[in-house]
């Protein structure tokens, strides 16, 4: 019997000695993995915050771009014979619209070339709005007089010269965004629509405005935009003179 109880308390002490130690290595690693996961996920929700972020914020900007101007700055020509020769007008049938073909230049550089033909004699040439490549617009002639614009549609047509970074003459969203709204304006103020809006290519076969011209479908779209704009009444514009 003493044999026995002597095998059966080796057995238990052998038993207790099997028992498994705790696998370290095994619980560190399932932490790891875990702590890993968390890394992933947080990272992973951070850049969709951030190109949530960056998304509403080329929104905003792209809204900003195309916002229109709600002033007209009046800069009027000096009278003379050769860009302001004061010839009324004696009905507003139209709109025509023009691009300057001078890829770059202001709209104030464009006034400015057109007083100074008074002096140079180079040409006869004006316009009575010019829209700028940041939606500034500048009167320069008054809508009662005549502008050197349109050819044979000068004496019945107001004129619009649009500035453009482009050589292919197409618009910077905020000079299109006030291109619409000046036309809207005019349209209200003159009793027109936007079936009256031309391009100075409708009268001379000239390709002016060039990315109008070019692109039938981009001048269509202007004029429901511009007929949009009368619709939802944007048209209103205040007279800085």
């Amino acid at each position: 019997m003493k044999f026995y109880h002597k095998s059966m308390s080796r057995l238990v002490s052998t038993r207790k000695k099997k028992k498994r130690k705790p696998d370290y290595r095994k619980i560190i690693l399932f932490f790891a993995v875990i702590i890993v996961i968390i890394i992933v996920a947080v990272s992973v929700h951070s850049c969709q915050q951030k190109r949530a972020a960056a998304k509403a914020e080329a929104a905003r900007l792209a809204a900003e771009d195309a916002k229109a101007t709600d002033a007209i700055d009046v800069e009027l020509l000096t009278p003379n014979k050769y860009s302001r020769p004061g010839i009324a007008l004696k009905q507003i049938n139209g709109i025509v619209m023009h691009y300057t073909a001078n890829p770059g230049a202001t709209a104030i550089e464009n006034r400015n070339y057109f007083e100074g033909l008074k002096d140079s004699h180079q040409t006869h040439a004006s316009s009575h709005f010019i829209v700028g490549l940041d939606g500034e617009i500048i009167q320069c002639i008054p809508t009662k007089e005549e502008a050197y614009a349109s050819n044979e549609r000068n004496s019945d047509t107001l004129s619009i010269e649009c500035c453009h970074y482009a050589k292919d003459g197409k618009f910077e969203s905020k000079t299109y965004a006030s291109m619409v709204k000046l036309c809207a304006y005019l349209c209200h103020r003159f009793g027109l629509t936007e079936k009256d809006i031309i391009r100075h290519y409708d009268v001379t076969g000239k390709d002016c405005p060039k990315y109008f011209v070019e692109h039938p479908k981009a001048w269509k779209k202007f004029k429901a935009d511009v007929k949009e704009a009368l619709a939802n009444k944007d048209w209103e514009l205040t007279i800085n003179s």
